[in-house]
């Protein structure tokens, strides 16, 4: 009887166990990826479908929530057919991969493989050799491709925040496919798919400039072009369910593990460490601007800290596993600050932001944020970090001397290359969409809401957050209208 070798491993952990399980193939990789990419969609659809649809006037509630659940459906269709190449591809230009379909099971079962990111020295005497080799995670390319399209759908859901409470649906169901080919595919190929900046060395580690710095400024900027809400909408603006505001933010809050946690493409240390530093910042955002809503205006908003919430887990995204934990306090401190002074000083201060209806304040709360991550990023980001993740070896902050000084001018040169990409090829999109379809609703369609513009409301329920006065006889004066008070006024 022939000799038979005895494999020493369990055999949950052998290849070839069945035809499915390749011996290239890492389990625990690829069940948190799965997982992180769910987090992510989730994050979306339900979270900003929930946010969005309370966090709005009671008539554009149904309007505000349908424009997030189209934008994640649309996406969807559009990065499998030809996004995610063009995203994540092999090279066409230095910014951009070749359009192609991701739908056949040959490429599909294969293991994921970012062929534009192989990395070699561009100089001193090992000029041309390869310092880092291609990016091949120990899962399925299928994983890999629902991973990225979720992150390519809550870009598109962001920006619908700009121009919410006016935009055309009709407008807005061209806007996401030409948006997102035209100028989300280009930031996500040249900063992770292997594009010009992912080589130079700018860092990203998960979205603060290809995600909310891209969203943010392309959200103002559609705002611009699609023009504002009425006039009475503007003044009075009034949530209609905070607590399903809350809860549309805590979705966002625990999803954002997904989010920073799935970037290194495996379950490994650094994951761990951007779940701890994208929480570790995100609190500490959302108590210095409820702090500073206290020290300015003497009443803590719960909108507020969710604002603040929001800053902190967009500061934290560039650089979530290149940091310290101390320096996520510190962004944490800055991302409840700096975000909070163009909100609520500037915002009120500067022409343009008056001129431009941004009406969920996406730029302050994505694009200003993100910017300000990206650059701390470049101050902060730990040698020993860095390494575990980056493309371009010996990487650092500034605070970390060496390079590090030209890292920061890096960040900033690579936030200004997505700012203008941005609104150059958004006002393109727009003017476009102009000529063929009304970019604004009618009159009637805004002073109505969602019974014009879908035939269906949120609630049957009274007025648009107005307070009723309810007297001691049980006889309810429906003229006496109480006008709402306190943060919930202005979003």
């Amino acid at each position: 009887m022939a000799y038979v070798p005895v494999n020493s491993l369990p055999v949950a952990y052998q290849a070839w166990t069945s035809p499915a399980v390749p011996d290239w193939l890492n389990k625990g990789d690829n069940a948190w990826q799965m997982i992180s990419a769910t987090l992510v969609g989730i994050q979306s659809m339900p979270g900003l479908v929930i946010l969005y649809g309370s966090i709005v006037k009671k008539k554009w509630a149904v309007n505000s929530a349908f424009m997030a659940l189209y934008a994640f459906a649309a996406v969807c269709i559009c990065w499998v057919t030809w996004a995610y190449k063009m995203s994540f591809g092999e090279k066409l230009w230095p910014f951009w991969g070749k359009a192609g379909p991701a739908l056949g099971q040959k490429f599909l079962l294969g293991r994921a493989a970012l062929p534009a990111t192989p990395h070699y020295f561009k100089k001193g005497g090992q000029k041309g050799m390869l310092e880092t080799a291609e990016a091949e995670p120990f899962y399925p390319m299928a994983s890999m491709v629902w991973f990225q399209c979720v992150f390519a759908a809550i870009a598109v859901v962001i920006l619908a925040g700009s121009v919410l409470a006016r935009m055309n649906f009709k407008a807005w169901m061209m806007f996401v496919p030409l948006w997102l080919t035209f100028s989300y595919t280009v930031g996500a190929f040249s900063l992770w798919g292997g594009g010009f900046l992912f080589h130079w060395g700018v860092m990203d580690y998960s979205g603060g400039y290809v995600i909310h710095l891209s969203s943010g400024i392309a959200g103002f900027t559609a705002a611009y072009w699609v023009g504002p809400r009425l006039k009475k909408d503007r003044e009075r603006f009034p949530p209609n369910n905070v607590l399903l505001t809350l809860a549309g933010a805590g979705l966002l809050w625990m999803g954002w593990a997904g989010f920073n946690g799935g970037d290194p493409f495996s379950a490994n240390t650094d994951s761990s460490m951007a779940v701890l530093n994208t929480n570790i910042c995100a609190a500490t955002s959302l108590l210095v601007w409820t702090c500073l809503d206290v020290i300015f205006f003497n009443k803590p908003s719960v909108i507020g800290a969710v604002q603040g919430m929001i800053t902190g887990l967009v500061c934290i995204t560039p650089g979530a596993g290149l940091v310290q934990g101390w320096a996520a306090i510190v962004m944490g401190v800055l991302s409840g600050s700096v975000p909070w002074f163009s909100m609520m000083i500037l915002g009120k201060k500067l022409k343009i932001f008056q001129m431009v209806d941004d009406t969920l304040a996406v730029f302050h709360t994505h694009a200003v944020a993100g910017l300000l991550g990206g650059i701390l990023t470049g101050l902060f980001a730990e040698p020993h970090l860095s390494a575990l993740f980056l493309a371009v070896t010996n990487s650092r902050g500034g605070v970390y001397g060496g390079s590090g000084g030209v890292q920061i001018l890096k960040q900033i040169a690579g936030g200004l290359f997505i700012v203008g990409w941005n609104i150059v090829v958004t006002s393109i999109i727009c003017v476009f969409i102009k000529f063929i379809i009304p970019l604004r609703m009618s009159e009637e369609e805004l002073l109505i809401g969602d019974d014009a513009v879908h035939g269906e409301e949120a609630y049957a329920l009274w007025g648009d957050g107005e307070k009723l006065s309810i007297y001691s006889d049980d006889t309810t004066h429906h003229n006496a209208v109480l006008a709402s008070s306190g943060a919930t006024q202005v979003v």
